[in-house]
């Protein structure tokens, strides 16, 4: 018997008690693949500071960091059918909607909040890719409409941050609709003349690049987000060619005009701040005391 390892250790144990260290403490950079402290990570609003990777964050920390003092409203998410199509893979479309609003916290793949930007009224619809892949379907093709129409109604700047890998498929051609309406949802501004900024984050790809997501006044993107309308691997498979490197990154699509220009996400509040001024500032629809 082994009276250290039988007797004085369970008793030194007891005393000193096990101590719980939480499981997410450090991320590991998909960019350099430094281990990240998690706090340090959140700080620098979730990008590396190694590498300056733009790791994906909430809509609710891209409003923080956005409006005016963290200070906004949520603009309610419209009610649509849960399960038009009954559809069904390996698993119910209504179930993988449940296991999603229950991971997020939200019962879409949007959220719209309404606050100030430098003082400038403004929208803000958010994707978020955890919650489905930020597809688009029914849900947030009419938040995106709603968004558009509370603008034209109390004269909001709208701002749509984008990050989502295509429609919906578990909503068919419905979820297709959604392009051309969000389109003229988008089109409706003009009209007031309501200024729209398009953000594109990482990815931005599929039917969202096809409608609202490239229709912005101002269109930016963060640095080294993929955007394009099918993947690389996909449109390499089809043409049996090898791509040019970074063929769909940010800084390429600014290079052939596609952009206006790709912003660091910690320059982002401030630059946009500017933006809004700029393009309001002969607009009587918007107050600037």
């Amino acid at each position: 018997m082994n009276w250290l390892t039988n007797f004085v250790k369970p008793k030194i144990r007891a005393i000193v008690g096990k101590k719980d260290v939480p499981e997410n403490l450090w991320s590991k950079c998909n960019g350099c693949g430094e281990m990240l402290f998690h706090r340090d990570l959140k700080d620098n609003l979730g990008v590396c500071n190694q590498c300056n990777q733009h790791h994906k964050i909430s809509p609710v920390e891209r409003f923080d960091s956005l409006f005016d003092n963290s200070e906004y409203e949520l603009i309610e998410t419209p009610k649509v059918i849960s399960d038009p199509l009954k559809f069904r893979d390996t698993k119910k479309y209504t179930d993988r909607l449940k296991e999603n609003r229950s991971k997020t916290g939200s019962t879409e793949s949007i959220i719209l909040a309404h606050g100030k930007v430098n003082k400038i009224k403004t929208v803000i619809a958010s994707q978020n890719f955890s919650f489905m892949g930020g597809s688009l379907g029914m849900g947030t093709g009419e938040s995106i409409i709603n968004a558009a129409n509370y603008c034209v109604k109390n004269n909001c700047v709208l701002i749509i941050i984008a990050a989502a890998g295509g429609a919906r498929m578990q909503e068919g051609i419905l979820s297709l609709m959604q392009l051309p309406r969000t389109i003229i949802a988008i089109d409706s501004l003009k009209q007031k003349k309501i200024p729209y900024i398009s953000i594109l984050t990482d990815p931005t790809t599929g039917g969202v690049t096809a409608s609202y997501a490239m229709l912005g006044d101002i269109s930016i993107a963060e640095p080294g987000a993929l955007i394009g309308f099918a993947g690389p691997r996909v449109i390499e498979n089809t043409i049996r060619e090898k791509l040019p490197e970074n063929f769909q990154q940010s800084e390429k699509l600014l290079q052939n005009g596609m952009l206006d220009m790709v912003i660091d996400r910690r320059e982002l509040k401030e630059t946009l701040g500017k933006i809004i001024k700029l393009i309001t500032i002969n607009n009587k629809n918007f107050d600037h005391t």
